[in-house]
């Protein structure tokens, strides 16, 4: 296990790399040990990720969510990718919470799939007890990733609703391989302690804020 000072060090960005490892308010992760991780592009950070880690907070009684802004994701094209400061920046502002923290440590680690990152954290903060947290729409289209069923056995993972996906997540691939370490929502509370693979899927309210359309109504396209 690594000393607090190494936490403080690698957890969490301030404005720019470099710059403390901070998140937007000035807080460090340090005491942190049941961390909720939410992966992705953030291209850009939009109020439905800030509403997926505020739920995830509460239901799964977590003491921080790491928002981890992916230089590239391997499923997506470079083309309309915004640059990675503007992309952290803007994450920042709509994160707005002392326990949301906007993090460039998939940077640091230079990882790009996901199992990849998983195993590298947990091999840096053994103390923490992590939860991936996706979208049901990701739930759909796991089977993509990179040694996805190593991934559901290295982490448990909590399932949000998205707009046109929920009903079809449980169809698909991914749910029906796990059905049996499906966690009943009444448990939530203690997925971070569970054994993977276990992963939960959350009855929250949903929201319909896309990336997509505000890249569309934005422009982030053409940044």
């Amino acid at each position: 296990m690594e000393p607090a000072s190494v936490v403080r060090e690698h957890a969490v960005t301030g404005a720019s790399a470099g710059s403390g490892y901070r998140n937007g308010n000035g807080h460090e992760p340090v005491g942190d040990t049941r961390v909720g991780l939410l992966g992705g592009s953030f291209n850009p950070a939009h109020e439905g990720h800030r509403h997926i880690s505020l739920a995830a907070l509460d239901r799964l009684q977590l003491d921080a969510v790491w928002w981890m802004v992916s230089p590239q994701n391997p499923l997506k094209e470079t083309a309309g990718m915004a640059a990675y400061e503007a992309r952290m920046e803007a994450a920042q502002r709509v994160a707005d919470h002392p326990d949301i923290h906007v993090t460039d440590i998939e940077r640091e680690l230079g990882t790009v799939h996901t199992i990849d990152t998983i195993t590298a954290l947990r091999r840096r903060f053994e103390s923490i007890r992590f939860v991936w947290l996706m979208g049901a729409d990701n739930l759909i289209q796991i089977p993509r990733w990179k040694h996805w069923r190593r991934l559901f056995r290295s982490v448990p993972i909590a399932v949000f609703p998205r707009p046109t996906y929920s009903i079809r997540a449980f169809s698909g691939v991914a749910a029906r391989v796990f059905a049996d370490a499906r966690v009943p929502q009444s448990r939530a509370r203690m997925l971070a302690d569970m054994r993977a693979p276990a992963w939960v899927f959350i009855r929250a309210r949903r929201h319909a804020a896309s990336a997509t359309r505000i890249r569309q109504r934005h422009g982030w396209a053409d940044a």
